[in-house]
């Protein structure tokens, strides 16, 4: 593989999250029955006309914007002719020539080498119907509630040279687009789908070897996969002296590999030309400035932000800055827990993102709120509770057994912290154990954890023990 060179361009198709489709005022709800959310627009009836959703428009200008593209100021909706079973109309509406955004680039990592991906265009379309091939034995139905759906087709140079890229690519995109709040970039219904057009040539060839496209992949591990496995294909039919055939191509997840869906002639004649039906998009200033209202603090900037406002580390901000909705949580949590970004992100780190992990859920179902883990952090800073038992407290809440304060209270969980007290156990200890005492006085200073473990169970793990560590060292050390 050493001999060849990769190349990978991607296009993806980025669900607008609008309440109505791109060209009717028809809902986009997903899961609604068959064919419940088709207008007379969406069927292509007779004398139908489309009109643009503005806020689709306003939201692709937003995705013009973060990237560093160019917001093009005259656009023009075609209709691009090819005929399947669920486009109704015959065509799809798209944008060919004059495209809303030109340009821009997506920056990511992988490892420590940066990336910049240069992107050819994002435009505006409808999505097609679908059909149902499981449902009717023999026979295929059709379901026109995706038709008219709006879509960005965001469309990358073939700049990218290995399938980690492309994924790290996609999930740099993934989550532009959520921060953005243009997409809910949920792959299992469809909202983020991604075409995937592949070739290989020999190293310091420049002309551009025959490529293959990859349909439709809904998740990131299967990009990669099919990409892995399209890859060796292609080398494979090269070095046993066959020729890459120009197709469209289906990635099987069941049986790992990709199968011919067509072929792909290099010009394919969609037969475009400008819709009679729709004027072109022109992009004034109100439109501009509305997009530019909308705009959110980008992840890249939020992520150097977290970094100098908050002192965490690059890994850190990396983590809580990857979804828009944690990185909230985080900064509503630190307000709540007075200021300690360090206690709220190891919190967020640890046993937040293991209890996530473990109930497979989203943090918009997660029972605790930023106030709560603020407030649980404060209680473990003034030293009513320790850390040992604030995981207790963290587990109550997650249980939504009410606020961290009410569950100390109610549990009787509150840190012993009274020198006085803590000092007649430390002595019962010391009496108790004498020659774990004189192992300390010989040098054998591990032995001071057995002692502490000590006075934490007869405390039930209530005792402050960095004071007890304090006073048997007092002892000790005398």
């Amino acid at each position: 593989m050493n001999e060849w060179e990769i190349v990978i361009g991607l296009e993806v198709h980025v669900q607008l999250n609008t309440k109505s489709k791109i060209f009717s005022p028809t809902a986009t709800t997903y899961g609604a029955p068959a064919n419940t959310q088709a207008s007379a627009v969406d069927l292509a009836l007779p004398g139908v006309l489309p009109v643009i959703n503005r806020e689709a428009v306003v939201k692709a200008i937003c995705f013009g914007m973060a990237v560093g593209g160019t917001i093009e100021p005259h656009s023009i909706f075609a209709r691009k002719n090819y005929f399947y079973p669920d486009l109704p109309k015959g065509y799809q509406i798209s944008q060919f020539e004059l495209p809303i955004v030109s340009g821009g680039s997506i920056r990511f990592e992988v490892g420590d080498t940066h990336h910049d991906i240069r992107l050819v265009r994002a435009h505006l379309e409808e999505d097609a119907g679908k059909s149902v091939h499981d449902a009717f034995g023999r026979l295929s139905g059709i379901d026109l509630n995706r038709a008219g759906t709006p879509l960005l087709e965001v469309v990358t140079e073939p700049d990218m040279r290995s399938p980690a890229e492309a994924v790290a690519y996609l999930r740099t995109l993934h989550t532009l687009v959520r921060y953005l709040d243009i997409c809910d970039g949920n792959l299992q219904e469809g909202s983020f789908r991604c075409d995937a057009n592949v070739s290989i040539r020999p190293h310091g060839q420049t002309t551009l070897g025959t490529r293959t496209e990859l349909k439709n992949i809904n998740s990131f591990r299967f990009v990669e996969q099919a990409l892995d496995y399209e890859i060796d294909r292609q080398i494979a039919v090269v070095e046993n002296g066959g020729a890459i055939a120009q197709e469209t191509r289906l990635y099987d997840a069941d049986q790992g590999n990709t199968r011919p869906m067509r072929s792909k002639e290099e010009a394919h004649d969609y037969r475009y030309f400008p819709d009679p039906d729709l004027p072109p998009l022109l992009i004034g200033d109100d439109l501009l400035e509305e997009a530019r209202a909308a705009l959110p603090e980008l992840p890249d900037n939020r992520q150097a932000r977290f970094v100098s406002e908050y002192g965490l580390t690059v890994a850190e901000s990396r983590q809580l800055t990857r979804d828009r909705d944690l990185a909230d949580f985080f900064e509503s949590a630190v307000v709540a827990a007075a200021g300690d970004a360090s206690g709220v992100a190891n919190w967020m780190g640890g046993e937040m993102a293991a209890a996530l992990n473990r109930e497979q859920c989203s943090l918009e179902d997660v029972p605790i709120t930023p106030a709560m883990l603020g407030e649980l952090v404060v209680l473990i800073n003034n030293g009513t509770i320790s850390g040992r038992m604030a995981k207790t407290v963290f587990d109550a809440l997650w249980q939504g057994n009410g606020s961290a304060q009410e569950i100390v209270d109610l549990r009787g969980l509150t840190q012993i912290s009274d020198a006085d007290s803590l000092e007649k156990i430390v002595q019962a200890v010391l009496k108790q154990c004498p020659s774990q005492a004189a192992q300390y006085q010989a040098g054998e200073t591990k032995v001071l954890g057995f002692l502490v473990g000590q006075v934490m169970k007869m405390t039930e793990g209530k005792a402050n023990p960095q004071k007890v560590n304090e006073i048997f060292k007092r002892h000790l050390d005398g």
